[in-house]
This record gives C-alpha cells, structure tokens and sequence, in this order.
C-alpha cells in the first residue's frame, strides 16, 4: 500500500470472504453506488440501501471521510437531546463483501460521492478490484428524462459490451458532468477491466422524490448482466403504491393528462425507431428471452450430459439459466431476506479493523 492510501482507506481484519467458496475460479462483481451526483429519484441510494438491508453485508473496506468529504457542502445530520450527548450522522464510504439469495457473494461500494481527492480515490477503488479479484464493475445512475410514467422504465447501458448485451443504448455522443464514479469507470477500462454504467431514466416531474421504479429497474439490470440474485418483493410493493397515488393525480388534472400524454407519445416513436434499429434488443418490458446462440449453448450442454451418462442433471440450467425441462432458476427463496452465515469464513466475522500500511 502507497503512504498515500495508509490515510485513505482501512482494511477490515479479518477481512470477510469475498469469493463465495474457495473453488470459485471467477471474480465478484462490484456494484458502485454512490450517492450525489445523477441520483433521480433517491434510485441509486435507495438501491444500495435495500441491497445492505435485504442481504448479509459484512465490511470489507473503509475510506477516512476526512481525507475525501467536504463536511460543510454536506453537513451531517446533527441529534440535538436535552440531557443526551450529541449524535452525528457521519458519512460512511465503504466497501462491503454481500451474499445474494444463492449465496453468491459480489461487493458494494456505497456512501456518498467524495468532495475531493478523486483521483487518488479512483486509483485506490481501481488497486482494490484488482487486489480483490473483481471480474465485472457496474457503476449505477439515474437521470431526469423526458419519459412518462404511464410505460415501461427505460434503463440504458454503456461501456463493456459483455454487460450491456442486448440492453437498450444511447445511440449518441453525450457530454456530462464528470463523477467520481465515471473516474473509477475510465480507469478500469484503461486497466482492461470490464466495467459499464447503467442509467434509469426517471420521469422528469417524479426525479426529486423516491421513485422504487427506478431502483427497482437498476438492480433488476444488474442481477441479469451479473448473474446475481435479488430479493426485490418490497419494491415491488412500493412501486405498486406509488402507481396508485399516480393514477390519482392523473386523473385529478387535465393538465397533468395531456403532459403525460404528449410524453408516452414521444416514448411510444422513439421505441419503435430503436426496435428498428436494433432488431436483437430487449425492449423495456419485455421478457429478456435467450438469444439462439445462448440456446445452441445450452443444448450442447444437454447432450454432452447424456452423452456422459448423467441424464439426472440435463434440468440444470448451467450459467445461462436457460432450463429445457421447466421452472425457474432465478426465483425468490421466501421474503426480502436470505442470510446463511455458514458461507462466510472470516473466522466469527469479527469487525476489526487494522490500517494496511
């Protein structure tokens, strides 16, 4: 470790497990979401805040607000009692190591955006995915847009073309305010690493008050570019309230009616000249079904397992999730929650905390 991050960052020890066993040959994934910068609708702090809520999150990685936050630009939240001492909401920047509902761990960078230092911050996440073995990055957005809320949320992809498949894309060139995230982005790719970033766009009038659609949509995404398993029930539920107090405003004003009618319009002809441009995307909506060669690779599978005589295992669906004999393998195992601690081997688990230098 340089000097320079002796100061930036602690390692947790003993450090949690990152790879869910020990014959795991790939790496995690990384999923960054930062608040404070393209965060329409709370969608990228409400999703990392469900993920640690939903799933078992053990610290991996702490970074020293005092080296990165501008704590008068963002004052923390103050508790003023009167016969208590203060309490103070300090802003937290970590890495966490997280099992999904089939035990597959990935980490989570989350916390708000530094104020400062963004390079030495970039240089220290990108040193920290290759000490940790990270395979694939995804870095989450969200944006005000020109959409109606009455369609289907559109989430658009950039960068690696192994994780944005098949995702609807931005067929042009945008200049945008820089972010500490679109560093980290710049810089694993520099280093030949797989990264994107994937952008909810939120309905314009909807972006400054939490829209679950959007945080919904996000991890959806991710779980189908990573291979990873949600628990998304909760949202589901939120996003069908917020539907609800919607299509009462809606119906209340004639002129919200009409904006919103202009909008699906728009929506509705700029869709169908991307279909056409773009035949073999997944349109928002629409079931993300295999592509032919996902399904040639697949029954390759299935007969090479017959060949092998092991005619017992041709219903399992292998990496691509594809099942030629029924049923799903990217189902919810009961709830919002699934938490195995007998994965984790990170001797009890204990949080201590010892500076890598």
């Amino acid at each position: 470790m340089h000097d320079d991050e002796q100061h930036m960052y602690e390692v947790a020890y003993p450090a949690p497990a990152v790879r869910s066993n020990a014959d795991d040959a790939s790496g995690p994934t990384l999923v960054i979401a930062m608040h404070g910068y393209a965060d329409a609708g709370m969608a990228v702090e409400t999703s990392a805040d469900h993920l640690q809520a939903a799933l078992d999150a053990r610290q991996l990685v702490s970074f020293n607000a005092d080296e990165l936050i501008d704590y008068r630009s963002r004052r923390p939240a103050a508790t003023i009692n009167t016969d208590q001492p203060v309490s103070i909401d300090d802003p937290r920047l970590g890495i966490q190591v997280l099992r999904d509902n089939a035990g597959q761990s990935f980490l989570l960078l989350s916390g708000p955006e530094p104020d400062m230092r963004w390079d030495a911050f970039t240089d220290a996440v990108a040193d920290l995915a290759e000490k940790f073995g990270v395979r694939n990055t995804i870095c989450l957005y969200a944006a005000p847009m020109p959409t109606p809320h009455t369609r289907p949320m559109v989430v658009t992809g950039h960068g690696s073309s192994e994780l944005t498949k098949r995702m609807v894309t931005m067929d042009s060139t945008m200049i945008v305010p820089g972010s500490a995230s679109l560093y980290i982005e710049r810089e694993l790719a520099d280093r030949g690493r797989n990264v994107a970033g994937f952008t909810a766009h939120v309905p314009h009038y909807l972006a400054s008050s939490p829209y679950p659609h959007a945080t919904f949509h996000l991890l959806e995404s991710v779980k189908a570019a990573a291979g990873l398993e949600f628990p998304l029930g909760s949202l589901e539920r939120d996003m069908e309230r917020v539907n609800e107090q919607l299509a009462e405003q809606v119906t209340e004003s004639d002129e919200v009616y009409q904006v919103v009618g202009q909008l699906e319009e728009q929506y509705d002809a700029f869709m169908e000249q991307y279909r056409q441009r773009h035949p073999q995307a997944v349109m928002p909506g629409e079931e993300n079904m295999p592509s032919g060669e996902e399904i040639g690779e697949e029954f390759q599978r299935f007969l090479a397992a017959l060949d092998a005589g092991k005619a017992g295992d041709v219903g399992n669906t292998g990496d691509s999730g594809i099942n030629f004999l029924g049923g799903s393998d990217g189902q919810e195992r009961g709830g919002d929650s699934h938490r195995d601690d007998d994965h984790w081997d990170d001797d009890n688990g204990q949080g201590h905390v010892r500076d890598e230098g």
